[in-house]
C-alpha cells in the first residue's frame, strides 16, 4: 500500500518538475511499454497461458444417423454419429485437448428419459466407443434428462408440470453408474437438481466407481445463450421454462452457496455456466474456494462470434483466443468451448 501511495504522490507532480526531470533524463522512471516492447518480453511477462491441456471440447452424438449433420445455428459444429464421434475423439487426442464433454441426442425419449438409464443405451454406447477408441484421452460424460425425455426437462415431472427434484436424484444416480460402467472418467451433472452430487456420490462408490470423479455445473443460470444448444441436443421445452431449478441471472451471491453445496456433497471440480456473462462469477468461485474452476463457454456466445466473423464484423481466430485467455484470466482451470480443436490448432502452430 504504501508502494501505490508514493506512485501517486509521484503522479501529481507539477508541471516544472516535470520539465525538470526531462531535461535531466529521470522522466519517466517507470515505462510501463518496456515490457511491451517484443514478442520475446511479453512472452516472458505474460501473466496467464492458454494451453491446449485447458480445453474442453463438447460433441453431440446423434444415434440412427449415417452421416454427421451440421448444426445451421452453430457454424462449424456437428451432429455426430456413433461412428464419426470416434474420429473426433482421435483428433481431440492428437490436438492434446484436455477432454472431451459427451452429449447425447436420443431417439427414445419419454418421460422419465429411461434410454439413458439402461445398459446399452446412447450414453453407455457412446462413452465406450470413445473410450475403447482413445484410452488416453479424459471422457467427460454430461449427466441430464433434458436430452433424452420428451418434454425437454431435466427430470420427470410432476402433476403440476414442474420436474420432481427427488425422483431425478434417483434417475441421474443410475445415470451416472452407466457412464462410469461404459468408461467415463468424470461425470458431469448438469440439472441443477437439489442434492443431486451427493446422491450420485452415494451411487458411484457404492457400485465401485470410488475413483469416477464429479464435475460439477455448481452454478448454471437460466440463459438465453443457449439457444443454439437447444437446435444440437433437440431439447427445445414442450412447456415452461427451466427457471425453478436453474438460477437467476441477478444472483452473485446464490452462485458461491450453490457452489458450496456441490463441494461439501463430494464433488472434485465446479462449473460456471454460461461464461463470458459471468466472468465476475468465475472469479468469485475461484477466488473463495481454490477449487477446479471450469467455465462453459456456450452455444450461443460461441455463434455470436462465428456470424459476427462471417460479416466481418472480426476476426473469428483472434477474438476467439482473447476470448478463452479471458477465462483463463477470470480463474477457470478448464474450459468448455465449441472452438476447442480450432484453438488448439492454433496453439500448437
Amino acid at each position: 500500500m504504501a508502494q501505490v501511495e508514493i506512485l501517486k504522490k509521484k503522479s501529481t507532480t507539477s508541471k516544472e518538475n516535470l520539465q525538470t526531470d526531462r531535461q535531466t533524463g529521470q522522466f519517466p522512471r517507470t515505462r510501463m511499454r518496456r515490457g511491451r516492447r517484443t514478442e520475446g518480453i511479453r512472452n516472458l511477462v505474460r501473466e496467464n497461458i492458454l494451453e491446449t491441456r485447458n480445453l474442453i471440447l463438447p460433441v453431440f452424438v446423434e444415434e440412427g444417423l449415417d452421416e454427421r449433420v451440421a448444426i445451421k445455428s452453430m457454424p462449424g459444429v456437428f451432429r455426430e454419429t456413433e461412428t464419426s464421434v470416434v474420429d473426433i475423439a482421435k483428433t481431440a487426442q492428437k490436438e492434446k485437448l484436455g477432454a472431451l464433454m459427451l452429449f447425447g441426442v436420443s431417439h427414445h425419449k419419454d418421460n422419465t428419459g429411461s434410454d439413458s438409464m439402461r445398459s446399452g443405451g446412447l450414453l453407455g454406447r457412446m462413452v465406450s466407443r470413445v473410450r475403447d477408441a482413445c484410452p488416453d484421452l479424459v471422457v467427460m460424460a454430461d449427466l441430464c434428462f433434458c436430452e433424452y425425455t420428451d418434454h425437454g426437462h431435466c427430470g420427470p415431472l410432476t402433476k403440476s408440470g414442474t420436474v420432481d427434484n427427488d425422483a431425478t436424484l434417483e434417475n441421474i444416480s443410475r445415470q451416472a453408474v452407466i457412464a462410469a460402467e461404459a468408461g467415463a472418467d468424470i461425470v458431469a451433472p448438469s440439472g441443477m437438481m437439489d442434492g443431486q452430487v451427493g446422491a450420485i456420490r452415494d451411487a458411484l462408490d457404492g457400485s465401485g466407481f470410488d475413483e469416477t470423479a464429479i464435475l460439477a455445473y455448481a452454478a448454471k443460470y437460466a440463459s438465453n445463450f443457449y439457444g443454439p444448444f437447444r437446435d444440437a441436443a433437440g431439447c427445445s421445452l414442450q412447456k415452461g421454462d427451466r427457471k425453478t431449478y436453474q438460477m437467476d441471472s441477478a444472483n452473485g451471491d446464490e452462485a458461491l452457496r450453490e457452489v458450496a453445496l456441490d463441494i461439501a456433497e463430494g464433488a472434485d471440480m465446479v462449473m460456471v455456466k454460461p461464461g463470458l456473462p459471468y466472468m465476475d462469477i468465475i472469479w468469485r468461485v475461484k477466488q473463495e474456494f481454490r477449487m477446479p474452476t471450469f467455465a462453459y463457454n456456450v452455444s450461443g456466445e460461441y455463434a455470436m462470434l462465428r456470424f459476427a466473423a462471417e460479416a466481418g464484423a472480426l476476426d473469428y481466430e483472434k477474438t476467439m483466443m482473447e476470448m478463452l485467455l479471458g477465462f483463463k484470466r477470470a480463474g477457470a482451470d478448464g474450459i468448455l468451448s465449441y472452438a476447442a480443436l480450432d484453438a488448439a490448432r492454433i496453439l500448437q502452430r
